[in-house]
């Protein structure tokens, strides 16, 4: 399966990262014929006040940013993976974290609403309070896509290993993870832990990511970037430079039942 993850420096400006997001895919495809498509967390807006991310926020179906993905799909017979944009929550105060899977006639074959949400102060002080604005979901989710199962996870998700191990239990073969991580944080956590969680699960671990500064609360912060792919060995066969642009990798699911066979967790489990 040959899959292109996208790496965005997403604004407060919905249409034009919408647009942005559009024109790398589909240069991606057309220049390297990936038959998968995802793009990262929140992809359609970044920063602002809690205001305007409610704001930001779609209906279930039919947003911009929703038939953006859908119409992708679509036009080029592939799946889409939307990364994640912000849906409206009832109560009209808060969003949710969501990511959706298309199938390649633009069927909406999965729904995934962040569950554990960044409120956190980093080490040099500054606040992050995703739940301020985004309402966290409870569902695990999986998708089939290609005969292949893949398990669905957003950015801080990555800290938390119960979460894997229960796609894992429904059959995950490979782990999506669009992120948003911190420059702070990201530069000495991203690599390890998805290289651990590809590790613990023995999955392909797909990790595309924002990267660059973007304005919130009158603040300038930055996003870590390094779009990632890992193997089920752990190995990092795939990653992005710094800057906008798309990673291509292809991926061999016989590598997951070798990791498999070679080390059977699976058998060994006491819990």
């Amino acid at each position: 399966m040959k899959v292109c993850l996208v790496q965005m420096n997403s604004v407060a400006d919905k249409r034009r990262n919408i647009d942005d997001a559009d024109r790398l895919a589909r240069e991606a495809i057309r220049n390297e014929g990936a038959r998968f498509v995802s793009f990262p967390e929140h992809f359609d807006w970044a920063g602002g006040t809690v205001a305007d991310k409610v704001a930001a926020g779609e209906a279930e179906r039919g947003g911009p940013a929703y038939a953006m993905c859908r119409q992708l799909a679509v036009d080029h017979g592939i799946h889409v993976h939307s990364g994640s944009f912000y849906e409206r929550a009832p109560g009209g105060t808060h969003v949710y974290n969501t990511s959706v899977v298309f199938d390649p006639k633009g069927n909406e074959i999965a729904r995934y609403r962040k569950i554990h949400l960044f409120d956190i102060v980093t080490p040099d002080g500054l606040r992050y309070g995703e739940s301020d604005a985004v309402r966290a979901g409870s569902d695990v989710v999986v998708a089939d896509i290609d005969g292949v199962r893949f398990g669905l996870a957003i950015c801080y998700d990555l800290r938390f290993p119960q979460l894997f191990q229960k796609l894992v239990a429904q059959g995950a073969q490979a782990i999506m993870l669009p992120a948003a991580f911190t420059l702070q944080t990201g530069k000495d956590h991203w690599d390890v832990l998805c290289r651990a969680r590809a590790i613990e699960t023995q999955c392909y671990f797909l990790a595309p990511a924002q990267y660059g500064p973007f304005e919130q609360d009158g603040e300038r912060r930055y996003t870590y970037g390094h779009t990632l792919v890992c193997d089920p060995w752990g190995h990092i066969v795939a990653k992005a430079s710094d800057g906008v642009g798309a990673l291509t990798a292809t991926l061999d699911f016989q590598r997951v039942a070798q990791a498999r066979k070679q080390i059977p967790l699976a058998d060994h489990k006491v819990f």
